[in-house]
């Protein structure tokens, strides 16, 4: 028996069916970010190497696809680290600072960007979660203000609208200069708070209980500041309105949260905006305002963002504001529920002893006189039967007809 053949661990293929779906969702949210004024780009999937270990990854530079050097001598030895020049991309938000250092030139003073593509991650491969999945980011480099948090979310919102997941979103914020207040409030010291934010970011999956644990044994923290931190936490609670007046938030600086708020809600009025001191993104280059959309039908985010404006300027020496927001392409798949396009896509079903020429003609007539429906000649097996319609449904087939009927005969599927 042969073995099973099947793509590289945590890898998966697409069929033609899953893709079409697929295709359709992102022209979706392609169209709806184009009319919010964002310009497709596409950038290499490969990174040099220190680029894509900047410290600014968080844990995904810890699982890159590296890529070893060419023109190695297999015969003599070599350390790890100094066999490899580049990786695959974990994301998409550094290969576009990147890309905006090396084409400043060439863009607009603030310039909008729509990027969708694969990356990769060599993570433990677990139902839902592969090592090459798409994401689907827009991003504002170049505006200081709030305008670029309220463009994101609005159109971001607007794509999610679209796909008809408008319905039990909600909007959580953050900002990580609340977050290290937070933390320096309650004592943390400074070279701790990165690791201190991590574990705070597991509160959804470990409880408080496993944070005070965590903040305690792994990262080390005095007693005392993980009780304040926590209990600090307990009292903003995760699903405060985002209202400084509010008592959770008396003594809490909001910064721009308020303002950014303000600003959605004049464009979307009907949207749940939520403050959540525990909303952390595991980035390390976030350094502003930070954002998630939770979905009633997903058991996690659907969407998240935030401001990063750091990075840009590792690459090209000068502070460039920046800022993002990324939909979790994976993680809506399933939830949106697509309407039929109107396409006919009709079966040619042609005995195998047919003739090419005879089919061909056929198809050529056919498609003549159903003018924009998209024909295709498919073999029929002996015995038709409701399996066999059922798959060319499944392939995207709306009608069929059989070799040597006209279009009055055309069977719907």
């Amino acid at each position: 028996m042969s073995p099973k053949v099947v793509p590289a661990r945590g890898m998966r293929d697409i069929l033609p069916s899953a893709h079409r779906r697929r295709a359709r969702i992102l022209d979706t949210i392609r169209q709806a970010y184009a009319e919010h004024g964002f310009t497709q780009i596409e950038t290499p999937a490969v990174e040099p190497i220190e680029r894509l270990k900047s410290g600014q990854g968080g844990d995904n530079e810890s699982m890159l696809f590296e890529i070893q050097k060419r023109g190695l001598d297999p015969e003599q030895a070599v350390r790890p680290g100094e066999s490899v020049d580049s990786a695959l991309r974990y994301d998409l938000t550094v290969p576009l600072t990147r890309f905006y250092a090396s084409n400043q030139a060439e863009l607009p003073a603030v310039f909008r960007a729509f990027q969708t593509g694969p990356v990769w991650r060599a993570e433990r491969p677990q139902k839902g979660r592969y090592r090459q999945f798409v994401q689907c980011d827009i991003d504002v480099i170049g505006e200081e203000s709030v305008l670029a948090e309220m463009e994101l979310v609005t159109a971001t919102m607007d794509a999610l609208g679209r796909l008809g997941l408008a319905e039990g979103v909600t909007l959580r914020v953050n900002d990580r200069r609340v977050l290290t207040d937070l933390l320096t409030r309650a004592g943390v010291p400074e070279a701790e708070q990165p690791k201190a934010l991590i574990t705070v970011d597991k509160l959804d999956k470990i409880g408080m209980d496993g944070v005070r644990a965590e903040l305690l044994e792994k990262v080390g923290l005095a007693p005392d500041s993980v009780e304040a931190l926590t209990a600090e936490l307990e009292r903003i609670g995760t699903d405060s309105p985002l209202d400084a007046s509010a008592p959770a938030l008396e003594g809490v600086d909001l910064y721009d949260l308020p303002q950014i708020a303000e600003a959605v809600r004049a464009e979307l009025p009907d949207v749940r905006i939520v403050f959540d001191p525990t909303l952390v993104r595991g980035m390390g280059y976030y350094t502003g305002p930070i954002f998630e959309v939770a979905h009633a039908g997903s058991g996690s985010s659907v969407a998240g963002g935030g401001r990063y404006d750091g990075v840009v300027g590792k690459w090209l020496g000068k502070d460039v504001p920046a800022c993002g927001f990324s939909i979790g392409f994976e993680r809506i798949v399933d939830l949106v529920e697509l309407e039929e396009t109107g396409e006919r896509r009709v079966a040619l079903l042609f005995p195998k002893d047919a003739s090419p020429l005879e089919t061909a003609q056929a198809k050529r007539a056919l498609a003549r006189e159903l003018d924009s429906a998209v024909v295709i000649p498919v073999a029929m097996p002996r015995k038709l039967a409701g399996a066999f319609f059922g798959r060319l449904q499944e392939d995207g087939f709306t009608h069929s007809v059989k070799l040597g009927e006209g279009p009055e005969q055309l069977r719907a599927l």
